[in-house]
């Protein structure tokens, strides 16, 4: 389990430039936020929320939707709230210190119905309990609703030697492949739970799974 200590030491100097080094290799996640089906009045979660960078980005590009994050890092917390707190949009962007697993949409943000929508944006490859964190973001959205998540694939299109490199760069940072992850929403669908769909980022660097529950 990733605890709380183990995150801030991960992220207490590196936050001060996250947002500027990821946006090299975190491919996918504006397209992300763009693909999302929301509605005016949809209440959507990130988990795993990082600097709120998505969080942010979202709410200023859709002001008809309210917006909440949550993450184990207080470090990281400290950086989205003073972002949130810069674009003026305490009033739309909630933010909560708490363990993806853990999320319980009444107890943790004092809410009366379960999220519109959801996303995982590169963090549930950082969750070692990444299983865990799905079966509840399944057990806190409605039924119909959909969450999304981008992350990094196999890399099958590109080069032998840069999957080799990007292996190693990852493992720097607690980051990992995971090829189970897409298997265990496979079962989920299979399961009739939910429908799954998978598209690719820039052969296969990353994919965006869409799971809508049933």
């Amino acid at each position: 389990m990733a605890t709380t200590e183990e995150m801030d030491k991960m992220y207490r100097w590196t936050r001060y430039i996250y947002d500027f080094s990821r946006k090299y290799y975190l491919l996918g996640r504006d397209r992300l936020l763009n693909e999302m089906e929301l509605k005016p009045g949809d209440r959507v979660l990130e988990i795993g929320c990082g600097t709120a960078r998505n969080l942010v980005k979202l709410a200023r590009a859709r002001k008809d939707i309210r917006c909440y994050g949550l993450d184990v890092s207080t470090e990281m917390l400290a950086t989205a709230n003073a972002k949130v707190k810069f674009y003026v949009l305490e009033d739309r962007i909630t933010l909560k210190h708490a363990m993806a697993e853990e999320l319980d949409f009444a107890k943790t943000f004092e809410l009366n119905a379960p999220f519109d929508a959801a996303f995982f944006s590169y963090s549930l490859s950082m969750i070692p309990t990444w299983s865990k964190a799905i079966d509840a973001v399944l057990a806190n959205i409605k039924r119909g609703a959909a969450f999304y998540v981008v992350d990094f694939w196999d890399q099958g299109k590109w080069p032998r030697w840069f999957r080799w490199l990007l292996k190693h760069w990852l493992d720097m940072f607690h980051v990992q492949y995971r090829p189970e992850l897409l298997e265990y929403l496979r079962e989920l669908d299979a399961q009739g739970v939910g429908t799954l769909t998978i598209k690719s980022v820039a052969g296969q660097y990353a994919f965006i799974a869409t799971f809508r529950k049933l």
